[in-house]
């Protein structure tokens, strides 16, 4: 009975829910956040009449609340960049990397960046500690041990609690502007392979991925060894996709791979098989000349152009005076994407 009641309070009644589905149907046909709506009431109705396990209908219903809850969270910050930070729960205070964690937190803070973390002990502790709380989000996930959140980001609206990694594991990537790696265990690998994967795979935008090391930790080079000795040496990954990734010992390097990335690179966007880069400086023509000698292996057909924005970008008005870098991308490479990047930013 309790449990009828928690929820009659939590849920609208029949008449309210009508009420909006019929607000939505009503809406203009070019109403892009209508159809988008109508399309997930459409999505929920067919799971309705594919008579699916009560579980299965459960990990759909935790899915939609947990990625809700947790875009609202975000939403009044999304024109901060922010960082997310991963690393072991384990790891003590007086650990060189849990300094190491710190320090990097407050500086990138200082170049106008939010951290986020698993909002646990260790390295997320730390790196929260540093960043302050008003600049720190809490991506917790529940466990039966190890993840309760620190003290730093305890009971702070931007602390969101997950019942599952892939959810959790979405809002690490989908809101970060940049990735830090520590030293940790299983759970880092897992995060830090998976970042890897997609941005190898150009599912994911463009974006500075540092593993950061204490002085005197050979963590990361240990593990960089065994990707050369192991995955390029059977030609299981290319040579290039050591671009997607630097190893640091500092704060100070991490914080300048991160700025130096955002140098003149911006964004990108695709428009069909158009690859519009956004650039916060122009280049000259001559440098968008010799883009082709080096970087013709991104292209499908025609060449670099540098142009305004186009109409598709008009939902972006923020972005409408920046320039642009456009060329039909092949896709075949997001590594090769990312060494044209740190080109045009070091010129």
């Amino acid at each position: 009975m309790k449990a009828t009641t928690s929820r009659s309070r939590i849920m609208p009644s029949n008449d309210e829910m009508l009420r909006q589905i019929r607000t939505i149907l009503d809406s203009p046909e070019d109403d892009l956040h209508a159809g988008l709506i109508k399309e997930l009431i459409a999505g929920v109705l067919r799971l309705h009449d594919s008579h699916l396990e009560a579980l299965d209908l459960k990990i759909v219903n935790r899915t939609i609340k947990e990625l809700r809850h947790a875009f609202r969270v975000f939403h009044d910050y999304r024109d901060r960049r922010k960082v997310s930070i991963f690393g072991s729960a384990r790891t003590a205070s007086d650990d060189p990397n849990y300094r190491l964690a710190s320090e990097f937190s407050r500086k990138i803070v200082q170049e106008g960046f939010m951290v986020i973390t698993g909002g646990a002990d260790g390295i997320m502790r730390a790196a929260q500690e540093g960043a302050g709380r008003e600049n720190s989000f809490g991506v917790n996930i529940m466990l039966p041990f190890e993840q309760g959140p620190n003290a730093t980001i305890a009971d702070d609206p931007k602390l969101v609690t997950f019942k599952y990694f892939f959810t959790r594991k979405l809002i690490f990537q989908k809101e970060a502007n940049a990735i830090a790696l520590f030293p940790g265990g299983f759970g880092t690998h897992d995060e830090g392979f998976e970042i890897l994967t997609l941005a190898q795979t150009g599912k994911s935008d463009p974006q500075p991925i540092v593993c950061l090391q204490a002085p005197g930790c050979d963590y990361w080079d240990q593990w960089n060894a065994f990707i050369t000795k192991q995955l390029l040496a059977r030609q299981l990954i290319s040579p290039e996709d050591f671009s997607l990734y630097k190893i640091v010992n500092s704060a100070d390097e991490a914080v300048e791979e991160i700025r130096t990335f955002y140098r003149r690179f911006h964004s990108i966007r695709y428009v069909g098989r158009q690859l519009v880069m956004r650039l916060t400086q122009s280049i000259s023509p001559a440098q968008v000349a010799a883009l082709h000698d080096r970087f013709s292996d991104l292209l499908s057909e025609g060449t670099f152009e540098l142009r305004g924005h186009l109409p598709e970008e008009l939902d972006e008005p923020e972005l409408t005076g920046l320039p642009r870098l456009a060329f039909l991308s092949n896709r075949r490479s997001a590594s090769r994407l990312r060494q044209l990047i740190d080109h045009l930013n070091r010129l």
